[in-house]
């Protein structure tokens, strides 16, 4: 198994694990503009980013499967998502299940229609968010342990390679190099966790879950004009967004000190609005915008052939957003490998953050960390 790699830091609904970076590495929040020398203590947020669409789901849709007269409307979503086949050419080292009715779900945040990308690969997947989200056999909790996008690992040769033969990469080349099965076994390969489903999440879909819901309220905190067409101008202060206007103002970067580190806060801004107008109210109460949200939501979204939305929804029924605890893999921060700014693990914190989860061991992990 190659060396698992490291996060930036952490933040929890429940608990906060404690990282530690290098200058300039955020940990569990972005650190402003990078400055030689200066060390960022981390600043303790939710990382709503990565969570929202799942806790959406916990609060309205799992909500209202609990009524047993929606459970056939359930069925018809489920039946209405995209598949793929994510595990069948997986063969060879991949781990073992070790606990009965423990669930280990890897959630992934795409952006497939990204301007910024070349026409060649307009149409590949991006991978901008990995999580590797742990349902204990209890299912009375649930940990998300977010890998950055920039670590650095061994990417298998073939989706039956052995782990350690194939090529250093950035963890999301693995979706270039082989699509989601690819990235599943990288994943595999870096935590020693088997992956029991998979979910991958197409951020360009948003627009339309956006719109279903009558569009969002975000903070704009600084002016600019968006380097895509039609070259909006987002004026500083808070402002009230549709599809379109919301997912090109996640999209900018080159215009911030911070770049990625802006963007990710953004889209972090973006999710957590878009989760607590999907819970209101106004939301919830008028069938119409219900009905085009869940909707939407199940076309952003492609899962594995045995995903069942009806089933997890039995599960996890009593999940709520303060039932999560959200955990950064441990890193030793950012370094520089021929020429790319890559994430370097901390291999030994990083073992045994993923031994709790390959064993189903997470309260005891959390209560000693």
């Amino acid at each position: 198994m190659s060396a698992p790699t490291s996060p930036y830091g952490s933040s929890s609904g429940r608990a906060s694990i404690p990282s530690s970076g290098r200058a300039g590495v955020p940990a569990g929040g972005s650190p402003g503009p990078y400055r030689p020398g200066k060390e960022y203590k981390p600043r303790l947020r939710p990382k709503w980013g990565r969570i929202a669409l799942l806790a959406g789901i916990a609060v309205v849709v799992i909500g209202l499967i609990a009524g047993i007269s929606l459970y056939s409307y359930a069925s018809n979503l489920d039946d209405g998502l995209k598949r793929t086949d994510a595990f069948s050419s997986l063969t060879g080292e991949r781990p073992k299940a070790l606990v009965d009715g423990a669930q280990n779900i890897l959630l992934l945040g795409s952006d497939s229609r990204d301007p910024d990308t070349n026409d060649g690969a307009a149409n590949a997947w991006r991978s901008d968010t990995i999580i590797l989200m742990h349902v204990p056999k209890d299912h009375k909790t649930a940990q998300l342990v977010s890998i950055p996008r920039d670590t650095w690992v061994t990417v298998p040769k073939s989706d039956s390679a052995p782990c350690d033969q194939g090529s250093r990469a950035k963890i999301n080349a693995s979706f270039a190099f082989g699509g989601l099965p690819r990235a599943v076994h990288t994943v595999e390969c870096l935590t020693g966790v088997h992956v029991d489903n998979v979910v991958a999440i197409d951020f360009g879909g948003f627009k339309d879950v956006v719109n279903a819901i009558g569009g969002v309220d975000l903070y704009v905190d600084q002016t600019i004009t968006s380097i895509h067409k039609p070259h909006r101008v987002f004026k500083k202060g808070m402002m009230h967004m549709n599809g379109d206007q919301a997912l090109d103002w996640v999209r900018q970067r080159y215009q911030f000190a911070r770049g990625d580190f802006a963007r990710e806060e953004h889209q972090q801004q973006f999710l957590k609005a878009l989760m607590a107008k999907a819970s209101s109210s106004g939301v919830l109460t008028n069938p119409s915008k219900l009905n085009g949200f869940l909707k939407s939501v199940t076309k952003a979204v492609t899962v594995d052939k045995d995903f069942s939305l009806t089933d997890a929804a039995v599960k996890f029924h009593s999940l709520r957003a303060g039932d999560l605890t959200f955990i950064t893999m441990p890193n030793k921060g950012s370094a520089n490998v021929d020429g790319q700014s890559v994430v370097l693990s901390d291999r030994d914190k990083a073992l045994a953050l993923f031994n709790a989860v390959k064993n189903d061991q997470m309260s005891p992990y959390i209560k000693k960390s």
